[in-house]
């Protein structure tokens, strides 16, 4: 296989997904609804991905040698998370294409390099430092500030691997993590997080999805309303911000954008995500197309088409047992759009699936969502 074409791949072509959770898992049900074949790494047996897919490959993400079978089974590769070997990636473009390419990962999967690139960029991020010693940490406080938030650049999710900081002092926390190479962040006082989905299809051209504001309990995502209620002006303002990323990040699949809203409406970037997005999974239901079928597309060649939002809707994640509660009331909601992800164990705090819900009155969907007691 020529993996240099420019040629559109075509199903029933194969797509091979580095990651077998959820985003795999929504990935793979869209790619299947298109005809395509898809195959799956990850080192869980039957894997959410993995329960949809043609095949699986069982192996660690950073196996080479799995990684190389995968990309010789597939007529393109994705990865659906950030924290892939780089080295092994490379290796694999030797045998089948992807689109995405390596330079989007080392730049996402480092929070140094992501807020140096955008600065770079001309778009606006919280002021920052590097932190790899308690010398280099005195220097960052000094420039940074307080109240500030001590992140690891690489790894961490939802809250993990990150301590505020609400004195300039080494606290016992802060020590434990610049073991590791660190970012030191000012804290931003804002009046809403935001997200943009955005993809690039082949041909350069940036397609964006509606802005929607995201709502957190103990740093992970609970709810997004769709679209954000925020001012025109902002929605305009994320957009051209979600242009220009794309634009210069030569972007293929799709990309999530977090913004924080400053109570002068100003946007700051917060983080960019290299795949699908939590926030994004309303698409699936409330938009013309989803953000896992404009992943496909993008990867694959294929036009994208214009975005649309057909109603008004709220997203709410299942965390832990929420999902034990949600299966139990089912009978209750036919509006409910639910989504089980099939992993095999209940964890506290772990994503288990998500309900959507459209409806005109956004109020009325999310004060319906919230009575949904699981896990707190």
């Amino acid at each position: 296989m020529n993996n240099n074409s420019n040629q559109p791949i075509l199903p029933p072509a194969t797509i091979g997904i580095v990651g077998g959770g959820q985003l795999g898992q929504m990935m793979a049900l869209s790619a299947k609804s298109m005809g395509y074949h898809v195959g799956v790494l990850d080192p869980t047996p039957q894997a959410p991905a993995a329960q949809v897919a043609d095949f699986q490959i069982t192996a660690d993400y950073q196996d080479k040698s799995a990684l190389i079978m995968l990309a010789q089974e597939s007529d393109v590769l994705t990865y659906e998370f950030e924290n892939v070997d780089e080295a092994a990636l490379i290796a694999a473009q030797r045998y089948t294409k992807l689109p995405q390419g390596t330079d989007l990962l080392h730049i996402t999967g480092n929070r140094l390099n992501e807020k140096q690139f955008l600065h770079d960029h001309g778009i606006p991020v919280t002021p920052f430092a590097p932190v790899t010693d308690q010398q280099s940490f005195n220097y960052a406080l000094k420039r940074v500030g307080t109240p500030a938030i001590l992140k690891t650049v690489a790894g961490g999710y939802d809250g993990h691997g990150q301590t505020d900081l609400m004195q300039p002092e080494l606290t016992a926390a802060a020590a434990r993590l610049i073991d590791q190479p660190c970012i030191l962040e000012a804290r931003q006082e804002f009046r809403a997080e935001v997200s943009m989905i955005v993809t690039r299809s082949a041909a350069g051209v940036v397609t964006t999805f509606p802005l929607v504001e995201n709502r957190h309990q103990h740093h992970i995502l609970h709810t997004t309303i769709a679209p954000a209620n925020v001012r025109p002006a902002v929605h305009v303002a994320a957009r051209k911000i979600a242009v220009s990323i794309a634009e210069a990040l030569k972007l293929r699949g799709v990309l999530g954008i977090e913004f924080f809203v400053l109570p002068d409406d100003s946007l700051l970037v917060n983080e960019l995500a290299p795949r699908p997005h939590n926030s994004g999974h309303y698409t699936i239901e409330a938009c013309n197309i989803s953000q896992f079928e404009a992943h496909i597309r993008s990867i694959c060649g294929l036009p994208i088409p214009a975005i649309t939002q057909v109603e008004p809707a709220v997203m709410r994640n299942l965390l832990g047992t929420d999902l034990t509660v949600a299966r139990e009331n089912l009978m209750n909601h036919p509006e409910w759009h639910f989504h089980d992800y099939g992993k095999a164990e209940i964890k506290p705090q772990r994503k288990m699936g998500h309900i959507t819900v459209l409806n005109q009155n956004v109020d009325e969907a999310l004060n319906a969502l919230q009575q949904l007691k699981g896990e707190q």
